[in-house]
């Protein structure tokens, strides 16, 4: 599975109809609605705003005013085609005065998300663990050796120390191996260019 890196913005003219897509890097659904109020405020004059996200499992398409299945539905495919989650696409369509019928449409709102999409970059994503561990103050160099090259999130200095991590899932038998003791606090996805 993919994810875009950043949010960004590319645009299209075809048949005089302005096509201006969004690309969304979102987390959670609640993100959604805030980039569609966003969006509707940055282009309030748009005749349509037609979206599709996909967040892990989760998938929802609009055709906000088009004929039905002719836009939500190829968005959501291009975003299927490259593999993608946590991605929102919003198309904002300022109509041109020429119809482009069903055919067109679909393949203008599929054109406009999948170059959008090319101009972006993509990052790998792959299971992983946060986790605290936690360890003497006499294991500090062999903890900071363990994990040289990970990322530290937060160290925490108390009786003991405990460093927050993301880690693959792989790690873990490295972590148990060296008799750390852990606390896993949730799934997540790490980020992996």
């Amino acid at each position: 599975m993919y994810t875009i890196d950043n949010n960004s913005i590319y645009e299209l003219i075809i048949k005089n109809s302005r096509f201006i897509t969004l690309l969304y890097k979102i987390k959670t659904i609640k993100e959604i609605d805030k980039y569609l109020n966003e969006t509707k405020k940055n282009y309030p004059d748009a005749t349509h705003y037609c979206y599709a996200y996909i967040i892990d499992n989760f998938k929802k398409v609009s055709d906000d005013g088009e004929p039905g299945g002719t836009a939500g539905i190829p968005i959501l495919k291009v975003l299927e085609n490259n593999n993608l989650t946590n991605v929102l696409v919003v198309v904002v369509r300022y109509f041109g005065g020429i119809k482009l019928g069903a055919n067109g449409l679909i393949r203008a709102y599929t054109k406009c998300s999948a170059n959008a999409i090319k101009e972006v970059n993509l990052l790998t994503l792959i299971d992983g663990l946060n986790i605290d561990i936690t360890f003497d103050y006499s294991k500090v160099k062999e903890i900071d050796y363990l994990l040289k090259n990970i990322t530290i999130n937060n160290k925490t200095f108390d009786k003991e120390i405990t460093y927050n991590i993301n880690i693959e899932k792989s790690f873990l038998e490295i972590i148990k191996n060296n008799h750390i003791k852990y606390n896993i606090i949730k799934y997540i996805k790490i980020e992996k260019k």
